[in-house]
């Protein structure tokens, strides 16, 4: 899903919850709606992934969002993304 839709989803109060999931050395989103969950996917149509945990938060700012729930269990700084 990518971020425009979010952004409708979002205006339309549609997104129950978001989740910066880590895996790996990265982190991706995962949103909850009252149809499902949905990862967020970037322009070319991959999982949209941050290196850190403050830019994924600046990205989910700027979408109006201002309480995202944090899961560290699969986080290992420094090694690549396990498969999604």
């Amino acid at each position: 899903m990518e971020r425009r839709t979010v952004k409708a989803l979002i205006d339309a109060g549609a997104v129950k919850q978001f989740d910066l999931i880590a895996n790996g050395g990265e982190f991706y989103l995962e949103i909850k709606t009252s149809a499902g969950k949905e990862i967020i996917t970037g322009a070319n149509g991959g999982i949209k992934t941050w290196r850190t945990i403050d830019s994924a938060a600046k990205w989910v700012h700027i979408l109006g969002v201002g309480k995202l729930q944090l899961k560290i269990d699969q986080w290992h700084p420094g090694q690549k993304t396990i498969g999604i």
